[in-house]
């Protein structure tokens, strides 16, 4: 079946503008981080970018690692564009990243310029595209000088194959020699992309202020802490969940009864907001006029509905932050 958008999708989203650039993006963007590799059944991931882009999602988030395997969710991507969106482009946002093991020997992984470029070039080739919006170096590479790395990012943007470039997982003194640097090369910084939810706050401890500061985006990812943050551990570890399978980020032995009771606690102040756990934790977030857009993943259309949903309430009242800090503490 041919895939048209819904003609009303530029109304049901907020988009918020990144930094001080000119780009905007949707309060909501999709992560593509699970869901989309090759272990997946692909009919159920085109359904997820359909619906997203149905809801005003603009802003579509990869890596070259990504899958299960590796590299498998940009070919699915790169699929579902050619089928559905390939009149679509220029609507759309698209980010890939390099800094994690990605292949054998020791240039596929890291940060040299001699990765960084290969990989794009190969993240190009799966999805079939001529160049990403955004191009990210996705760690700090301890070994790499820092303007090795971010020439590398300088120069994608100069050859074309990125409008603009990223930082994730830097901790604020490296993100702020990044800048330093890449503002120094003539191509700015556009967003950071760090990992943060009510239970992993440390973007809070400088990396917030450092971002508003310099005019760049902010781009949280794991904003439900892998799932703990929605309504499934409310009892503890459910089957089938992450928790259960000991295979992805979240472990047993993160869902203690200390954080179940805080997961309880949250949930009953989030149904006197009338919000689910989950969609309380994105307007959290999203309270932070720093904060651009959220980066949300989805293992059905259902999911990413009620994640956008969350939109229905963004305001917070002094009482209400101050419960969560209390249960949060």
């Amino acid at each position: 079946m041919t895939y048209t958008p819904s003609p009303d999708r530029y109304k049901k989203m907020e988009y918020r503008r990144c930094g001080q650039s000119g780009l905007k993006l949707p309060a909501i963007s999709l992560g593509l981080w699970h869901n989309f590799g090759y272990v997946d059944v692909l009919e159920n991931s085109r359904k997820i970018v359909q619906t997203a882009f149905d809801a005003g999602i603009t802003h579509f988030d990869l890596a070259n690692n990504y899958g299960p395997p590796a590299g498998s969710a940009e070919e699915n991507f790169g699929r579902i564009l050619k089928q559905d969106f390939r009149t679509y482009r220029d609507e759309l946002v698209i980010s890939t990243k390099a800094g994690y093991g990605m292949w054998d020997g020791p240039y596929g992984d890291w940060g040299s310029k001699k990765y960084l470029v290969s990989s794009l070039d190969q993240s190009l080739n799966r999805m079939g595209l001529e160049y990403v919006d955004i191009f990210y170096h996705h760690r700090p590479d301890p070994e790499t000088p820092l303007e090795e790395t971010m020439a590398a990012l300088d120069l994608i943007v100069r050859q074309g194959k990125a409008l603009y470039v990223g930082i994730s997982n830097y901790q604020p003194k490296e993100a702020a020699r990044a800048f330093e640097i890449l503002k120094r090369l003539g191509t700015p910084c556009l967003i950071h992309q760090p990992k943060y939810s009510m239970f992993v706050r440390w973007v809070e401890d400088g990396l917030l202020d450092l971002l508003g500061q310099e005019g760049v985006g902010c781009i949280p990812f794991s904003p439900l802490a892998q799932g703990l943050l929605t309504d499934k551990y409310l009892k503890g570890i459910p089957e089938g969940s992450r928790a259960a399978k000991a295979t992805g980020h979240l472990q047993e032995e993160d869902v203690t009864e200390e954080k179940v009771e805080k997961v309880r606690q949250l949930n009953d102040l989030a149904q006197q907001r009338n919000q689910s756990l989950a969609q309380m934790a994105i307007a959290w977030l999203l309270k932070d006029d720093r904060v651009t857009s959220i980066l949300v993943g989805a293992s059905r259309p259902e999911q990413l509905i009620n994640s956008v949903q969350s939109l229905n309430n963004l305001q917070f009242s002094a009482d209400e932050l101050a419960r969560i800090e209390a249960i949060l503490k």
